[in-house]
């Protein structure tokens, strides 16, 4: 049987490490790290990823601060609420939920935060500092960060002579994952929708990470035993075992099928979602100590 990573310790001990960092900065005589989180309308999936994250902000001793606007806010106020927060020392880190009620449109918001303070890692700049391999930089994408943190469990820093395959192009994942792959030294193929004979492909990889969206679509003879499985996908589906109605997350991988077959796997839930919010906290925690002229701490 594979290893199962476990997502919830690892993301443990980067919280750790950020409480640390944290409280070293304000003993310092810096700043005491600030988290501003934007959400936008009532939908309740969003709500509670919000609310994940501000809980969290607060254990790592941030200043954590919530703006809940009305789903009926022009795109106009909410750019000028991003303005006032790039304008605000107090504040490292801007969050805007996604995603925004239909009637917005997200992408300026996202390119309108500061660089030094999207600690999403979705900004061009961020995106471009990464893809020049410029890691310590920029901020990086929060889940791709996560997912690498898991992968040097297994496999420490560098992946020299290891094949890994991301199945996904996206640019919130699959782009900024395969461009860190590629600054740990692995040979990594961008496989997606287009790829002819995935599976085949994916029988290659000594590291397989998968994020389409598809429930359970890697199955057990897609993975090359012995193979480290990453699995970024979060699918409901229905369950009808635990009775009328319910339903169960599964990621994009086939994990009863294919734990048996590699050498390591991450679940879902319990994989890289605890990570994504950590990583989160890391990156306001870095932004916070580049913003007060101090050498930042690694994660």
């Amino acid at each position: 049987m594979g290893r199962v990573i476990d997502g919830k310790q690892v993301a443990a001990t980067v919280i750790d490490k950020v409480k640390q960092a944290a409280g070293a900065l304000e003993a310092a005589g810096g700043p005491r790290t600030g988290l501003a989180v934007v959400i936008v309308g009532d939908d309740p999936a969003s709500h509670a990823y919000v609310s994940a994250k501000s809980r969290m902000a607060k254990e790592c001793g941030f200043a954590s601060v919530q703006h809940t606007l009305a789903g009926e806010t022009t795109q106009e106020e909410l750019a000028a609420l991003v303005e006032t927060l790039n304008n605000d020392p107090a504040i490292h880190g801007i969050l805007v939920q996604l995603p925004l009620p239909g009637h917005l449109q997200a992408e300026p918001i996202i390119q309108s935060i500061r660089p030094e303070k999207d600690v999403d890692g979705l900004h061009v700049v961020n995106a471009g500092k990464l893809a020049t391999g410029d890691l310590k930089g920029g901020l990086i994408s929060c889940t791709p960060a996560g997912a690498m943190v898991l992968l040097r469990e297994v496999h420490g820093a560098d992946l020299s002579g290891l094949n890994a395959v991301v199945i996904g192009r996206s640019n919130l994942f699959g782009k900024p994952m395969g461009q860190l792959l590629l600054a740990a030294n692995a040979t990594v193929t961008m496989a997606h929708s287009r790829t002819r004979d995935l599976a085949a492909v994916c029988r290659q990889a000594d590291i397989l990470v998968a994020a389409v969206g598809r429930p359970q679509m890697v199955k057990a003879d897609w993975v090359k035993p012995g193979a480290t499985v990453i699995d970024v996908g979060i699918n409901r589906i229905d369950a009808p075992e635990r009775g009328e109605g319910r339903s169960r997350l599964v990621g994009d991988v086939d994990f009863t099928a294919c734990e048996p077959v590699s050498a390591a796997i991450t679940p879902v839930p319990g994989g890289v979602g605890p990570m994504t919010i950590a990583m989160l906290m890391a990156n306001t925690v870095i932004a916070a100590h580049r913003a007060s002229g101090r050498p930042s701490p690694s994660f």
